[in-house]
C-alpha cells in the first residue's frame, strides 16, 4: 500500500486524484477495520490509518473521509477551541480539502465559498495572487499547504488579508521539513522538478519554509497567533487520533 500510494502521488496529477481517489480508498477501508484509531472528522474507527506521502508516513490517511493528520488536528481545534460550528460567518476555502467540503457545506451558519486555480473541487476558479472578491468580504479563510506552491507567498498573504473583514481570521498551514533553517529559502532559478524536490522537499514546491514563517505572515499585516494545541493534549488522545505531534496551527487575524 505504501508503494502504491507513493507512486500515485508522484505520477498522477493532484486534480485527478481529487476526483477518484476516495472511491478506491473506501474499498481499502474494508481491510483496515478495527478500533485502535479514530478520525474526529468522520468519526470512523480503524485498526490504523493508511500510509500517505511521496515519502510515506505511517498511520496518516483516513480511508473513509481522506483526512490527514493536520486535518484531524484542525477539526479538533475548530470543534473544541472556536465557535466555528455555531457562529454565522462568510468563509473562503482556498484549495478545499475533500474531507472538509461536504461537512462545511452542510453547516447552516456558514456562507461557504471554495476557490482554487485548478482544483476540480472548487466552485470559483481564482488566482490567489488576485482574489476576485472585494476587500472586507470574509470572516474566515482556510488556505492550507498552498503557499509553498505559489509564485509570491507574501502577495498571496496580502490578498487574503485584503478580503478578510476587520476582526476576521484565517488558518494558513504550510509544510515544514526538519531540521528547520532560520529563514525561508526560495530561488526562482530552480525550475527542474527533480531539483525542486531535492531543494524544497517536493517537485511542485517553490520554497522551503523556515523558522521565520510567522514573521512572513506578520509582514503581510496579520496578527499571528501560534496555537500549540497538539502539544497540550493528553498523549492518549494524540495517539487515538494520530495527530501530528509538533504541528503549530497558524491562526492569523486582521
Amino acid at each position: 500500500m505504501k508503494q502504491l500510494i507513493s507512486f500515485l502521488l508522484r505520477r498522477v496529477p493532484r486534480k485527478y486524484l481529487q476526483l477518484v481517489s476516495h472511491y478506491g480508498l473506501r474499498v481499502a477501508a474494508l481491510f483496515y477495520k478495527g478500533n485502535n484509531v479514530q478520525c474526529p472528522v468522520c468519526d470512523s474507527t480503524f485498526r490504523k490509518f493508511l500510509p500517505y506521502g511521496r515519502q510515506s508516513r505511517e498511520n496518516a490517511l483516513c480511508p473513509s473521509c481522506l483526512a490527514l493528520e493536520r486535518h484531524r488536528l484542525i477539526w479538533l481545534y475548530l470543534r473544541d477551541r472556536t465557535d466555528f460550528f455555531t457562529k454565522e460567518r462568510k468563509m473562503l476555502h482556498i484549495a478545499p480539502e475533500l474531507c472538509f467540503i461536504d461537512r462545511f457545506e452542510k453547516l447552516d451558519n456558514l456562507d461557504y465559498i471554495t476557490g482554487d486555480i485548478e482544483s476540480p473541487l472548487a466552485k470559483v476558479k481564482m488566482d490567489i495572487h488576485e482574489i476576485p472578491f472585494e476587500e472586507n468580504t470574509f470572516d474566515v479563510i482556510f488556505c492550507n499547504h498552498v503557499l509553498e506552491h505559489v509564485d509570491s507567498d507574501i502577495k498571496a498573504m496580502q490578498e487574503m488579508r485584503r478580503v478578510l473583514k476587520p476582526g476576521g481570521w484565517a488558518i494558513l498551514q504550510v509544510p515544514f521539513f526538519y531540521p528547520l533553517e532560520d529563514e525561508t529559502f526560495e530561488d526562482k532559478s530552480i525550475t527542474s522538478p527533480t531539483e525542486r524536490e531535492k531543494v524544497f522537499g517536493q517537485d511542485d514546491h517553490v520554497r522551503m519554509y523556515g523558522k521565520d514563517y510567522a514573521k512572513r505572515l506578520a509582514s503581510a499585516g496579520f496578527k499571528v497567533v501560534e496555537e500549540k494545541m497538539v502539544m497540550e493534549l493528553p498523549k492518549e488522545e494524540v495517539k487515538r487520533y494520530a495527530l501530528p505531534q509538533d504541528e503549530i496551527i497558524y491562526r492569523v487575524e486582521k
